[in-house]
């Protein structure tokens, strides 16, 4: 049988209200959004895209150039119908979605849940227990089409996957908790607030040496520092 072409899809706006363009905030070594690319350019697809829209997409566009990620743009508010939209125009069957504001987003555990997703012929999957901000979700784009026929509510189309959540019945739902070394629930990743940025930027120039960080030396980091 022939293999589904994997798409790793990155959402990504600049309008922010809590943290003005944060995407494109500063880090050693590049900037929140490059950071997020480069970790997703080491699991292995078959398309690499930003899913944003037409306000962002000038300024993006010379990072993805950079990065090898192409910019994709759609409706602004209705990320389902942005994610549905790319998966059709670019041809995958298997959708893997990251977010710009997670410049540790950790290709360890996207290559992990991504092989767990096709041996057990999951619809949607992602790791518990991980630190928040280091994981993805994978998705099947017929589970996708689906929530986006059905799904009305609009957090169910502010957000990819919510409808699917909701509404089990008929999809396998993978959700082990991640391998031995990679689990902490408490531990934050991502940036949504000034103090989530300043801390990772504390991250990134304690650990940074130019290669993408993993999250079990991220970790390690948090248990020294609490």
């Amino acid at each position: 049988m022939k293999s589904p072409r994997v798409g790793i899809f990155i959402q990504v706006r600049l309008d922010s209200t809590r943290l003005a363009r944060k995407a494109l905030l500063p880090l050693p070594g590049g900037n929140l959004i490059r950071h997020a690319m480069r970790a997703m350019r080491l699991v292995p697809a078959d398309e690499y895209a930003l899913l944003t829209d037409e306000a962002s997409a000038s300024a993006l566009g010379p990072h993805a150039e950079d990065e090898g990620f192409r910019v994709f743009v759609g409706p602004p508010e209705d990320v389902l119908a942005r994610y549905a939209m790319a998966a059709r125009s670019l041809d995958v069957q298997r959708v893997v979605r990251a977010t710009g504001d997670n410049p540790l987003v950790s290709p360890f555990l996207a290559r992990e849940i991504l092989g767990l997703h096709g041996r057990l012929s999951a619809d949607l999957s992602h790791f518990l227990k991980i630190p928040w901000g280091s994981g993805i979700e994978v998705v099947e784009s017929g589970a996708l089409f689906t929530a986006e026929r059905m799904a009305v509510a609009p957090d169910e189309r502010e957000h990819m996957t919510t409808w699917i959540y909701r509404h089990p019945e008929g999809m396998r739902i993978l959700e082990p908790e991640g391998p031995e070394g990679f689990t902490m629930a408490e531990a934050r990743v991502t940036v949504d607030t000034p103090q989530d940025y300043e801390q990772v930027n504390r991250i990134f120039e304690d650990l940074y040496r130019g290669t993408p960080l993993e999250t079990d030396r991220i970790i390690e980091w948090f248990r020294r520092k609490h």
